[in-house]
């Protein structure tokens, strides 16, 4: 048994989470650039955009991130690409966030009424003036609470990436917790360094959802 003290498990331990939380950065930030361009295609009224745009969110909302882990880890191997597990990790990550916030946005697109649409039309806007100066300022209001929501998942969702050999937060602590025979202990600072992480994306998500309720019922 590796003799390991307190303070070896904890900096090893705060070396995963920057690992957890710069992936988790990543992958949002890649996720939301994709996730509106698939936003468009999905809004989009020509089918032969929207069509691919649906096809895309439901496969990864529908199936489990660990198995889009694996065919992106394995399946690329396979046809000669040697890919890495942080790279695996990040375009998983990506392509997961997008679809998931294509769709949380779409329903902030749709919740605001048809004359929205109407009156810019009128204006002689096309589409993309439409989203651009119309629509999105008011829906991105709406979006906030449930994007800021989702980051939460996102950073949960970077534990998955420990099967593949990404060394975050959760694999370094597997991997100590072996070593010293202490896995209570090592997972309970794992679960701890995923508390501090979240609790504070929660709590902001929370303070602007109140926020924006109190300024709806003035």
């Amino acid at each position: 048994m590796i003799q390991f003290s307190t303070w070896d498990i904890v900096s090893n331990l705060l070396v995963g989470a920057g690992w957890t939380v710069g992936l988790s950065i990543a992958a949002f930030v890649l996720g939301s650039t994709v996730g509106m361009i698939t936003l468009f295609a999905r809004v989009s009224p020509k089918s032969f955009l929207q069509t691919p745009a649906k096809v895309y969110i439901e496969f990864f909302q529908d199936t489990p991130l660990l198995m889009q882990l694996f065919l992106l880890f394995f399946g690329l191997a396979l046809i000669g690409f040697d890919i890495s597990p942080l790279l695996t990790a990040l375009l998983g990550l990506t392509l997961f966030t997008s679809a998931y916030l294509a769709e949380i946005w779409r329903g902030c697109v749709e919740s605001l009424s048809t004359g929205q649409w109407e009156a810019s039309a009128s204006l002689a806007m096309n589409r993309w003036q439409q989203m651009r100066y119309v629509i999105l300022p008011q829906a991105i209001r709406i979006a906030i609470p449930p994007t800021v929501g989702f980051s939460v998942q996102v950073v949960k969702g970077t534990a998955v990436t420990s099967i593949i050999g990404f060394m975050d937060i959760t694999k370094t602590g597997t991997m100590i917790a072996n070593a010293t025979f202490r896995p209570l202990f090592v997972y309970g600072l794992v679960a701890l360094g995923y508390f501090l992480i979240c609790f504070p994306l929660s709590a902001f998500a929370r303070h602007v959802e109140r926020r924006m309720h109190v300024a709806h019922t003035r």
